[in-house]
């Protein structure tokens, strides 16, 4: 019989840190409610004597990310008068760590090195919503895996 995983080892979507550290001072975003990060390959197309079709060279990479916060607090948008006032732009980290008890494979932590805001809400209300929130677009320039998963029994 071929090895499956077992549900409990589906990790909680919800069991998760953020943590954004802005100019050495950290902050704990709890009021994150959802953050992806993707790595993107840069590649080229290359030519080959004998085939029909091309081949893809890697040569290089970009990363990029959305998020979406509860509503309920100004620490982006002080970043945004900043660049406003002063034309200096401000470049911070995001630590995501996952770990949800029930699963086996432990914790994985992932920090976004050097990310910096595409843009942000100013301003905001809504009338016929139970809570407000944003979404923040961003870049980074850099990663690292400090904490990966356990692989799962059978994986190997």
């Amino acid at each position: 019989m071929p090895n499956t995983m077992n549900a409990k080892d589906a990790v909680s979507a919800s069991l998760a840190e953020c943590f954004v550290t802005i100019e050495g001072e950290r902050y704990n975003f709890m009021q994150a409610i959802n953050l992806e990060a993707r790595f993107n390959k840069t590649k080229t197309k290359v030519p080959i004597l004998g085939k029909t079709g091309k081949g893809n060279k890697s040569t290089g990479w970009d990363g990029d990310g959305s998020a979406t916060f509860h509503y309920n607090t100004s620490i982006f948008r002080k970043l945004m008068v900043r660049y406003k006032n002063t034309g200096e732009d401000v470049y911070f980290d995001i630590q995501l760590t996952n770990e949800d008890p029930t699963s086996s494979v432990g914790r994985q932590t992932v920090i976004l090195k050097d990310c910096n805001m595409d843009g942000g809400i100013l301003a905001k209300f809504d009338a016929d919503a139970g809570y407000l929130d944003e979404d923040v677009d961003f870049t980074f320039e850099d990663f690292e895996l400090p904490e990966e998963f356990n692989l799962l029994e059978g994986m190997q």
